[in-house]
Order: structure tokens, then C-alpha cells, then sequence
């Protein structure tokens, strides 16, 4: 799972991302509300755990600032201030879920968790409800499978539709590699192996992407940026 801690206490950023990482988790670590939505314009994350007492830009208004731009990436509120008006207004500008500090770390995980299942039945909604994907040249059924360039079939197989599924719902977004590793490949995977620049490679060949259009970020992961994307699934 790939998270956006936003927190401007060092101390308590540094102990959430050790303990986070420590369960196998990806964080990237905003210290301020301008940071985080930075973040957020170029990179996809499974949940944001949001400070609600930040310098300049508040948690409750980066959540509202997150909500207006049409991004449902779940938001799990983090405050030191215990009162029910301060957790009702953060759920009322967006936020999926807030917990009060301090926090019992388990209790972290869990809810994280959590958020992500939701989120994931959310996606699967949408695709039901919108099952044609386009980007550029690429075309992608998620009912029947299949994937076309051009209007030419491309045989790819399980793994490939799957990466290429990633990629296409996170377009112009940068994918960490190990988001990618784990969703494609499972959580026990060897974060240390290649598989994931061989399965571009290929990809790039099957549906003749360049190397800009499957970008590998170095250090970072891969953006997958086609020309004429569309903004939201086709029916």
C-alpha cells in the first residue's frame, strides 16, 4: 500500500513512516498542506493520513482542495484535538475516516487497511459502471479483456493486462515501483527484483509505447503519459 503521510511534527512523522515501513508499506512524507497537494497533482496513493493542525494550508482544507478537484484517494484525519465538532468537520469536508491522538499504532494499521478495502470495492464499482478504458491509441475492456491499439488486438498476458490496468487508471500519475510489485505480484515479493522493468519492456513493445509515453522515473517508479487521455472511463 503506497500512503501520503502529511505531518509537520517531525518527531511523530518519523516514528508513523518507520512503523509504517516496518509493515511493508511505501511512505512518502509531506511536512506541510502545499506539499502534499504537490504531491498529489503528479502521484497516485492508496490512502492519505492527514495531520489536521498544519502550517499554512490546513488538513481541512487540503482535504476540501483534494474533493473539488475530483480526487477520492481515502483520507484517514489525524488530530490532537479530541472533540466531536473537530471530527465532524473534518468528515464533512471529505475526510473517510479520523483518529485521535496519541493513537494506538495497531489501530493505524487496521484502519488503513480498512480504507483501502473500500476503496478498492469503490474502483471496482466504477468499473463496472464504465467498463471501456481509452488512453490515446490504447483501448482496454475490462469485461471481455481485451486490448486493442489502434483498433488492433494485442494478445497480453494475465500480468501485462494487469500492469497495463494500473497504468491506464492512474494515467499522467507516477507508480511507485513498490505499488506496482504489490498489487501485480503480492506483498512477499522481492522488492529487490527486476520483474517489474522486464513486464514495461514488453509492454512497450506490444503496444509500441516510447520510452516517454512509459516513463521510467528513476528511483521512483514509471508515469504512463499517452496522448488524447481521457479523463474519465468510456462506457
Amino acid at each position: 500500500m503506497n500512503i501520503l503521510l502529511v505531518e509537520d511534527e517531525t518527531r511523530i512523522a518519523d516514528f508513523v513512516a518507520r512503523g509504517l515501513k516496518g509493515d511493508g508499506f511505501a511512505v512518502t512524507h509531506a511536512p506541510d498542506g502545499e506539499t502534499a497537494l504537490e504531491f498529489l497533482k503528479d502521484n497516485s496513493f492508496d490512502v492519505v493520513i492527514l495531520d489536521l493542525m498544519l502550517p499554512g494550508i490546513s488538513g481541512q482544507d487540503v482535504c476540501r482542495k483534494m474533493r473539488a478537484k475530483n480526487d477520492h484517494t481515502p483520507v484517514l484525519m489525524l488530530s490532537a484535538l479530541d472533540e466531536t465538532d473537530d471530527r465532524v468537520q473534518g468528515l464533512n469536508v471529505g475526510a473517510d475516516d479520523y483518529l485521535p491522538k496519541p493513537f494506538d499504532f495497531d489501530e493505524l494499521i487496521a484502519r488503513l487497511r480498512a480504507l483501502d478495502r473500500r476503496n478498492s470495492r469503490y474502483m471496482a464499482d466504477v468499473g463496472e459502471s464504465g467498463h471501456i478504458l481509452e488512453c490515446g491509441r490504447i483501448r482496454f475492456n475490462q469485461e471481455s479483456f481485451i486490448v486493442t491499439v489502434d483498433g488492433r488486438a494485442v494478445d497480453l498476458s494475465d500480468k501485462e493486462r494487469e500492469m497495463l490496468l494500473m497504468f491506464m487508471l492512474n494515467s499522467q500519475k507516477v507508480l511507485a515501483r513498490e505499488r506496482i510489485l504489490n498489487s501485480v505480484w503480492g506483498a512477499d515479493s522481492d522488492p529487490l527484483t527486476n520483474v517489474i522493468d522486464v513486464y514495461v519492456g514488453r509492454l512497450r513493445k506490444k503496444l509500441t509505447l516510447t520510452k516517454d509515453e512509459l516513463k521510467n522515473i528513476r528511483g521512483v517508479g514509471y508515469r504512463f503519459s499517452v496522448e488524447n487521455d481521457t479523463d474519465f472511463p468510456k462506457i
